[in-house]
């Protein structure tokens, strides 16, 4: 039920973006598919660090980590916490930057927009199963690049919306999106920096 659009998403995204604006979901209906998905990244964090391990370097000298449970615990915990907020936080900026398109999207549909454009960056998660540094970074570009072509192609149709101004204001949701990346990632350092990181086994 939560994750009904998601393969529309995959195959004909902008009859689902249409799909979605003629359904008019409530917030609790976008706020439990963030919920859920968010369960994705968090789990299989915790998951490569405990029972896979993360192999570093290369060679006769690569050594695979991995995370005490409680640590592992602690990080998917925050980890989540972290993703959903953002994707929440994302959905109050996108209000605010309507203001100056003249969207006017309700806290609702920015909720939409930013829940399900967040997914497929979301489920790059699953890559986790081959915890190698390339391989990760291929798929979470891979994730990050459809999230963006979703915003895209989703902004004109749930905004109504030209195009052309529906460009501009996704990019200006990607540019605040980016910020607020950087604002989580300088948060996860800092609590690192207080001997919040990792405990290896």
């Amino acid at each position: 039920m939560i994750l009904n659009h998601l393969f529309g998403f995959y195959t004909q995204p902008k009859q689902e973006w249409k799909s979605v604006g003629e359904k008019r979901e409530s917030y609790i209906y976008a706020l439990s598919h963030i919920l859920v998905i968010s369960l994705i990244p968090a789990g299989m964090a915790y998951i490569a660090s405990t029972l896979i391990g993360w192999d570093i370097g290369a060679g006769p000298t690569a050594e695979t980590l991995f995370l005490t449970k409680q640590s592992a615990a602690f990080m998917a915990v925050g980890m989540y916490m972290g993703l959903v907020f953002g994707v929440v936080a994302l959905a109050a900026l996108m209000v605010e930057i309507g203001k100056s398109f003249d969207a006017k999207p309700t806290f609702t549909q920015a909720l939409e927009l930013a829940a399900y454009t967040a997914t497929p960056l979301f489920m790059a998660g699953f890559g986790a199963f081959l915890p190698e540094l390339w391989f990760l970074m291929l798929v979470f570009l891979a994730g990050l690049s459809y999230s963006v072509y979703l915003l895209y192609t989703g902004v004109p149709i749930m905004l109504n919306i030209p195009e052309e101004k529906g460009f501009i204001y996704a990019s200006s949701v990607v540019t605040a999106g980016l910020v607020l990346m950087s604002i989580l990632m300088a948060s996860s350092v800092i609590l690192w920096s207080m001997g919040l990181g990792p405990v290896h086994a």
